[in-house]
C-alpha cells in the first residue's frame, strides 16, 4: 500500500488530469440533462476537435524540446486554401491535392526549422513571422472562398466507414469490432512495455496501478466504442487514432524521441552528449509542418472549402491542450497521451458550454482561467518536490 501511495504522489499530475476529464464530463452530463453524452454529441465531439487532437501531437515535441510555434492557424489557412484551389481551380483529382498538401506542409516546416536550428533565430519570433507570412499567403491565393470540393475528400472530416460487417443487435459490427481490437492493443502495448522495463531493471508501476489503470482504460474503451457504435466510426476518428499509435510510438520508443526529451531537459548537457541538437529542432519543424497539413486537410475537408480565416486561433488550442495535459512550460516534460486528455478537455468545454447556450464570450474567459489553473498547478507542484 505505502508503494501505491507514494507512487501515486509522484505521479499525482499525470493521474489528476484524466480525473479531472471525467469530473467535467460528469458535470456537463448533469448541467445537460443527458444531452452532452447523446451518440451524435460524441461524433461531433470527435469530428469538431480533429484539428486539436492532430496540432497537439506535434505541439507536444515543439513544446518538450524546448520552443513553442504560434503560426500552425495561418499554416492551416494557406495549405488548406492551397489544397482547395488545386481541386476546385486546378481540376486535380483530391488524392493528388492530398499528396501535394503534404509535401507543401514538409516545405513549411523545412523553412521554419532552417530559420530556427541553423540561423539560431528563437522558435517565437520565427513561427511569429510565419504566422503573418502564411495568413498573408493564405488571403492573396484564396482571396475569402474556394468551395466545390470532390464529395470524396468532404468525406474525410465528416464521412463515416461503411456497415461491412452489418449490425450487432443496435451496434455496428465495424465499429465494435474496432473496439475490441483498441482494447487489446492497448492491454498489450502496456504489458510488454512493463516487461521491456523489467527486463533493464528499471522502475515499474506497482502491480494493482497498472491493473486498475488497465482496468480502467479498457472500460472507457467499451462504453466510447458503445456510444459510436450506435452511429458509425467517423473517418477522422481513424486519422486521428492513427497519428496518435504512430507519434507515441515515435516520441517514447525511438531514438529522435529521445533526443527531444534530452534536448528540452538540458539543451548543453545534450550536446556534450553528442545529440545533434539542430538537426533535432530541424525535424521537430518538419514534422510540425506535416501534422499542420494534416489538419489543414480535415478543416477543409469538414468545412467543404478553403477559406482564408480558417484556423484562427487553433495555434492557442493545440498549445492550451498541451499544457493542460501535463507539459512542462521549460519543456524537457510531456506525453502525447497527456496532451490528447487536455485536448478532450477543451472540447468537452466547448460543447458542454455550447449546449447549455453560454455565450462565446464567457466560453473562452472559462477555458483561460483552465489554462491558467493547469499551469499553476505544473508550477506549484514542481516548487514543491524542489523543496522536498
Amino acid at each position: 500500500m505505502n508503494d501505491i501511495t507514494e507512487y501515486l504522489g509522484r505521479n499525482a499530475r499525470q493521474y489528476g488530469i484524466v480525473i479531472a476529464l471525467l469530473a467535467i464530463v460528469a458535470l456537463f452530463q448533469g448541467l445537460t440533462g443527458g444531452r452532452l453524452l447523446d451518440p451524435s454529441n460524441v461524433v461531433s465531439l470527435i469530428q469538431q476537435n480533429a484539428y486539436v487532437l492532430i496540432l497537439a501531437i506535434g505541439m507536444v515535441m515543439v513544446i518538450v524540446a524546448g520552443h513553442i510555434d504560434l503560426s500552425v492557424g495561418s499554416v492551416v489557412a494557406f495549405i488548406g486554401g492551397a489544397t482547395a484551389i488545386m481541386m476546385a481551380d486546378w481540376g486535380w483529382s483530391w488524392p493528388v491535392a492530398i499528396a501535394l498538401a503534404l509535401v507543401l506542409g514538409l516545405l513549411v516546416g523545412s523553412w521554419q526549422g532552417f530559420w530556427i536550428a541553423y540561423v539560431g533565430i528563437p522558435a517565437f519570433i520565427v513561427t511569429l513571422a510565419g504566422m503573418l507570412i502564411f495568413r498573408g499567403l493564405a488571403i492573396v491565393i484564396v482571396g475569402t472562398t474556394r468551395a466545390g470540393l470532390p464529395p470524396e475528400f468532404n468525406a474525410i472530416a465528416g464521412g463515416a466507414l461503411p456497415s461491412w460487417l452489418g449490425f450487432i443487435g443496435a451496434l455496428d459490427g465495424v465499429t465494435v469490432l474496432i473496439g475490441v481490437v483498441g482494447m487489446v492493443a492497448f492491454v498489450f502495448s502496456q504489458w510488454r512495455a512493463r516487461r521491456g522495463l523489467i527486463k533493464h531493471d528499471l522502475a515499474v508501476e506497482p502491480m494493482g496501478i497498472f491493473l486498475a489503470k488497465n482496468i480502467v482504460v479498457v472500460v472507457l474503451i467499451g462504453v466510447l466504442t458503445y456510444w459510436i457504435a450506435q452511429r458509425a466510426t467517423p473517418i477522422v476518428l481513424l486519422i486521428v487514432g492513427g497519428l496518435i499509435m504512430v507519434f507515441t510510438f515515435v516520441l517514447s520508443r525511438t531514438v529522435f524521441g529521445r533526443h527531444i526529451y534530452a534536448v528540452g531537459g538540458n539543451r548543453h548537457a545534450a550536446e556534450l552528449s553528442g545529440v545533434r541538437t539542430r538537426v533535432t529542432d530541424f525535424m521537430i519543424f518538419v514534422n510540425m509542418g506535416l501534422l499542420a497539413a494534416v489538419a489543414a486537410i480535415v478543416t477543409t475537408s469538414r468545412a467543404g472549402a478553403g477559406v482564408a480565416s480558417a484556423g484562427q486561433l487553433y495555434e492557442l488550442d493545440a498549445i492550451a491542450a498541451c499544457f493542460i495535459g501535463g507539459c512542462a512550460v521549460r519543456g524537457g516534460v510531456g506525453k502525447i497521451s497527456g496532451a490528447m486528455i487536455g485536448a478532450l478537455i477543451m472540447g468537452v468545454l466547448n460543447m458542454g458550454l455550447s449546449i447549455l447556450a453560454v455565450d462565446s464570450a464567457w466560453q473562452q474567459t472559462i477555458k483561460g482561467l483552465v489554462l491558467l489553473l493547469a499551469v499553476a498547478l505544473d508550477v506549484v507542484s514542481k516548487r514543491r518536490r524542489a523543496y522536498a
